[in-house]
């Protein structure tokens, strides 16, 4: 405006268009323009000189623009922008087929300059960009590289490519840097844990990509979160916001750390062998402090300067407890009441039978859900076809065979009779293993309260003096009522009966 001015001080002195120029520095055309503009305002000097700057740019500009947006072809390219700008979003379209389409069709239209202005300031008026003030310990972006690093695999020589992750705390622009093998859900999360533990903090919310390993179903409103990531979310206290699809203006700063990382980190990589992820990480992690530790542009301090500054004290707490990944399974409780996990079987409450039940497990727990509700909570325990289970799990009938010990067997033998004991535990010594033995105590012993005490003591005695410990034996000699005869004189006259002959055992064997 106080050009304007000028123009109008050193017009009223005298001065022409041509030294107006050359004074003042200005093209002879904007002189006569101005000067044009002055005449038709019908104002004098004084009154032009005495408006403010709002108004003199009213009187000179405004009008002229106000002229030009009154036209019909400017309402005719106004008309035509929101459908230029609908499909300037598709793929493969550009601005200057959009020009060309419009100079075919309006052949007496703007030039490509003119074009290009009233274009920019549409989308910019329909589009406007906010602009975002990052707290301290708020936020933590991150995303992985478009560029991959790779490793070469020692036996094979084979070249792998990595995943890089990258992550920024927006506020301090403190990045972190990490060379996975893959996106799968079980790097993303380890990736993610390293960053806090190199924050040495927790922010209060974790700004992901739309990747399937944090997001399950995108959502412009409210995503729905992949399961593990939650829960690594809530292990350490944070929030998870993830950016809107195609919205990279969401996580620009972290869009910009991946390019900054490119030169920082990327070059310094450049003609280096590395045959595993952990020496590519200890040169990363190099490149990564001088990166950090660097002056910021125009700027006198650095990121980590600005990070111990404002950020440090603003990020929450790290848990002490690291987070662990649980495997996911599912499972249909069987009729006995167990579920099976990788050959090993763990129960659950008996009213479940048949119901499909959820099993999270790590290396040492196993804890087993339905429909979210915790119904059972074990150590692992890996071995093969073992059964792990708690006692008010079991229905009254399972309680009683779990009950079921040599102990428990040999106790109540003895409360009827020592013999009786004796016999129960060459029974029990009989087989192989003593759970096998286990239905044949609870069968002979059944004969107390059927025939009772004193006839299950002979026919104990009956069963050991021939050297038969088993149900078949005790259950023949009180169907034939062999107790009731004396035990003595039946063996006496059976080894007068029997000859002698090495192969023929007496009872004496048995003892």
């Amino acid at each position: 405006m106080n050009k304007i001015r000028q123009v109008l001080r050193c017009y009223a002195s005298g001065s022409g268009t041509k030294s107006i120029s050359s004074m003042l520095n200005m093209s002879r055309n904007t002189v006569k323009k101005y000067l044009h503009l002055y005449q038709k305002s019908g104002l004098s000097l004084s009154e032009v000189l005495s408006l403010d700057d709002s108004s003199l740019y009213s009187l000179f500009q405004e009008k002229n623009q106000a002229c030009d947006n009154q036209s019909p072809r400017y309402q005719e390219l106004q008309s035509l922008l929101p459908d230029y700008a609908k499909r300037l979003k598709k793929k493969g379209v550009t601005r200057q087929q959009l020009f060309w389409e419009y100079q075919r069709t309006h052949p007496d239209g703007y030039a490509r300059s003119r074009f290009g202005t009233y274009f920019q300031a549409y989308l910019a008026l329909s589009h406007p960009m906010a602009r975002l003030e990052h707290k301290a310990g708020d936020k933590m972006f991150i995303d992985y590289a478009g560029d991959k690093l790779s490793i070469i695999d020692h036996e094979t020589g084979e070249i792998l490519p990595v995943e890089v992750f990258v992550a920024i705390l927006p506020c301090s622009q403190l990045t972190y840097v990490e060379a996975v093998m893959s996106q799968r859900k079980e790097d993303f999360i380890h990736a993610c844990e390293a960053a806090l533990l190199f924050y040495e903090g927790t922010p209060a919310a974790i700004v992901p990509d739309n990747l399937k390993a944090a997001v399950t179903k995108p959502s412009r409103y409210e995503a729905e979160l992949n399961e593990d990531f939650a829960a690594f979310a809530e292990h350490y206290g944070c929030a998870v916001i993830p950016a809107r699809v195609r919205k990279p203006r969401d996580k620009a700063l972290v869009e910009g750390a991946v390019k900054l990382i490119y030169r920082s980190i990327y070059t310094k990589l450049e003609d280096r062998e590395f045959y595993d992820l952990h020496s590519l990480n200890v040169a990363i992690r190099v490149a990564l402090e001088l990166h950090n530790n660097a002056l910021l542009s125009g700027r006198t301090y650095s990121r980590r300067e600005q990070f111990e500054e404002l950020e440090r004290d603003c990020m929450g707490p790290l848990n002490p407890i690291r987070f662990e990944l649980k495997q996911r399974h599912t499972a249909t409780v069987q009729k006995n009441g167990y579920v099976r996990l990788e050959r090993h079987y763990y129960s659950v409450p008996y009213r479940y039978i048949g119901k499909k039940v959820n099993i999270l497990y790590t290396g040492t727990t196993v804890d087993i859900y339905i429909k979210y509700e915790k119904i059972a909570s074990y150590a692992r325990n890996h071995k093969p076809y073992g059964y792990t289970y708690q006692e008010e799990h079991l229905a009254s009938s399972q309680r009683v065979l779990t009950d079921w010990n040599p102990e428990k067997f040999l106790r109540e033998a003895a409360s009827i009779h020592g013999d009786v004991e004796n016999y129960i535990r060459h029974v029990i010594e009989a087989k192989p293993h003593p759970e096998q033995a286990y239905k044949s105590c609870r069968g002979i012993l059944s004969f107390a309260s059927r025939v009772g005490n004193k006839r299950l003591i002979n026919a104990c005695r009956w069963a050991s003096s021939s050297g038969l410990y088993n149900y078949p034996a005790i259950e023949k000699i009180l169907k034939n009522r062999q107790d009731e005869l004396p035990l003595e004189e039946s063996i006496e006259s059976a080894e007068q009966q029997m000859p002698t002959h090495e192969n023929i055992r007496g009872k004496e064997y048995y003892n």
